[in-house]
């Protein structure tokens, strides 16, 4: 039970539920007490392991696939097969023998094998680990298109982790000052702890990505990240890049520009800050996190980091994805170090595995 508990909360960050050690040390010792009986233990480990109300539904899915009905428990649900002797005769194949015919047998779904599915699941946790340490640069078509699926659990999981951040910033900080108040009248004791009430606003999102040919898919993963954690931001911008900045949507899957963007030009990175600050300067507010992808490689060109520092100053955080390895930075071309100390964080976003842990380190910024 050990290894099948560790790989159902396997399976659970995979769909993109991420229990804490103490969440799945809790629901081990909540098993030990309630017992493993199916319906039980769903709930045992519900209770344990779900943060919100809204992570039921991926909880139940991957309980019911993980921890498939075993067949003894399909069989215990059947009528009984008559017994030889019973009907109306020994030596038939008829209706009343105490053999099922041919026909009976052919009209019967096949009992799908529990650890056939366990087996599928395993392959497929393995591919998706396979891939999401990946580099992008090396990806292969098929391992592209299979990013989708990827996408959609790593998505679950950003939109989870913003929710929280967004629900522990709302309970505010402690007033001191009324909480002493209020404990005056009891005697000094501080019964009743009050907060300060004021919700902080949303912040507003402003993705600047790199859709060069070196650095495309990396950013059509990330724009597939973000497009549906539009909710958890006050407003959202979306402009893709080469050599000037372009408004684009992610629909169905891929990157929509809404202008003409040439994909064929040179990267000019100072020349997409010039035009940013002249065409997108209200997209850039105090209440803004300017969200970068790029590999910094600016075909040798003025970087215009003074730009950039105008920016970092008007926005509330400005952080860079380097979709390349960090080896790479500063060599040839690339001039990342000119841009990042204009920056409030430089992550490295090589692969699905390291972007994502670059989102989630931005929800604690």
């Amino acid at each position: 039970m050990k290894d099948q508990l560790i790989g159902f909360f396997d399976a659970l960050r995979q769909a993109g539920l991420a229990p804490s050690v103490g969440e799945t040390l809790d629901a081990a010792m909540a098993l030990q007490v309630m017992g493993i009986e199916r319906p039980v233990m769903r709930e045992a480990l519900a209770a344990a392991l779900i943060k919100d109300h809204a992570e039921r539904a991926t909880f139940d899915d991957v309980f019911d696939r993980y921890f498939a009905m075993p067949p003894v428990a399909a069989r215990a649900r059947r009528p009984p097969m008559p017994r030889e002797g019973e009907g109306s005769g020994r030596g038939g194949e008829g209706a009343g023998s105490g053999r099922p015919n041919q026909e009976g047998r052919a009209g019967q779904q096949p009992r799908e094998d529990p650890q056939r599915g366990r087996d599928e699941r395993a392959r497929e946790l393995a591919r998706r680990r396979a891939l999401s340490v990946r580099p992008f640069r090396e990806m292969q078509p098929d391992e592209v298109e299979a990013l989708d699926d990827l996408a959609a659990a790593l998505s679950r999981r950003l939109r989870s982790r913003v929710a929280r951040r967004q629900r522990r910033a709302g309970g505010g900080r402690v007033d001191m000052r009324r909480t002493i108040r209020r404990a005056l009248s009891r005697g000094g004791v501080p019964v009743e702890i009050l907060f300060r009430t004021p919700r902080p606003g949303k912040s507003e999102l402003l993705a600047l990505v790199d859709v060069s040919y070196s650095t495309a898919t990396a950013a059509e993963f990330l724009l597939s990240l973000l497009a549906p954690a539009r909710r958890h931001f006050r407003r959202v911008t979306f402009l893709a890049y080469v050599d000037r900045p372009c408004a684009v949507s992610f629909e169905g899957g891929h990157v929509v520009p809404h202008e003409p963007l040439d994909l064929n030009a040179r990267s000019d990175f100072g020349a997409v800050l010039r035009l940013l600050a002249e065409r997108w300067d209200a997209a850039v507010g105090r209440n803004t996190v300017l969200l970068i992808l790029g590999d910094a490689r600016n075909n040798r060109r003025p970087p215009r980091g003074d730009l950039l520092a105008g920016l970092h100053r008007t926005a509330r955080r400005v952080v860079w994805l380097n979709p390349e390895p960090v080896a790479r930075w500063n060599t040839g071309d690339s001039v990342m170090a000119t841009y990042a100390k204009h920056c409030d964080a430089v992550l490295p976003a090589w692969s699905p595995r390291t972007l994502d842990a670059a989102l989630g380190e931005l929800t604690r910024l």
